[in-house]
């Protein structure tokens, strides 16, 4: 199912025994556009820290009721690494974090052969850029810090970002939502992680690989309208470009 995530934004989290908070935005990796860590507000209860959920321990999600079940205990979420918040999620902490819950390393994994090679990651200038998202390793990054930065096309800015489309089965961004209400008052249109050329090391701006012609011609998004495949398969040829579901998982860098 597709959902956007300031709809996720709010949802209550169940663990086996008992709700511990709700959850307040997603960590992910520009790489290959995975949801890596799901964040969770647990009001008075670990209140000084950062609590953190892999989507490995997501069992289903329930957009009538507004929550999300989780295979894990409060016992196993309050042992596990600690993080403070505002403390940086390094890769000493992921991999503790994923020696803890017994999960493999995704940057040692299979999807590591699915990067986007036109985002570069390792730069100094990236690094320095990433001071947008303070406290996240250099690939990482979150939807609150992505959300509202400016929208490049080719040939002029198209608008900013306003949401983001989640898989809630792959645990993968399918689209951004862009608003373009400063060059197309009142439209929205939906851009795949698959057409970004790169995010700007300067600027934080996010620069797509289409022209601005394509995106104002392109099928328009509203919350209204259901999300569906023949509203996909649409947008997807109109930019003349395969869907997800018809590539094999080695081409899909959404995988």
């Amino acid at each position: 199912m597709l959902i956007k995530a300031k709809t996720f934004k709010g949802y209550k989290l169940h663990c086996s025994d008992g709700e511990i908070g709700k959850v307040s935005e997603f960590i992910f990796d520009d790489l290959n556009w995975t949801v890596r860590y799901l964040t969770v507000e647990t009001g008075t209860w670990l209140m000084d820290r950062q609590v953190l959920i892999s989507p490995q321990a997501v069992n289903a999600t329930d957009e009538e009721s507004e929550y999300i079940t989780v295979d894990l205990t409060k016992k196993q979420i309050e042992e596990s690494p600690l993080l403070y918040k505002d403390s940086p999620i390094s890769r000493q902490f992921e991999t503790s974090f994923n020696q803890y819950y017994g999960l493999p390393t995704y940057w040692n994994g299979p999807s590591i052969m699915a990067l986007n090679p036109n985002i570069l990651n390792e730069t100094a200038a990236y690094k320095e850029a990433m001071q947008g998202d303070i406290g996240l390793e250099p690939h990482l990054r979150s939807t609150d810090n992505v959300d509202g930065r400016r929208v490049h096309a080719t040939d002029g800015e198209i608008g900013h970002v306003k949401d983001f489309i989640i898989d809630d089965k792959a645990w993968v961004i399918r689209y951004l939502v862009i608003s373009t209400q400063n060059w197309l008052p009142g439209r929205k249109v939906l851009i795949s992680p698959k057409w970004i050329e790169r995010i700007g090391w300067d600027d934080f701006a996010v620069y797509i690989k289409v022209h601005r012609e394509a995106v104002k011609l392109s099928p328009e998004y509203s919350d209204d309208r259901a999300l569906n495949r023949d509203y996909e398969d649409e947008l997807h040829k109109h930019y003349d470009q395969k869907g997800y579901w018809d590539t094999k998982p080695d081409d899909n860098n959404a995988e």
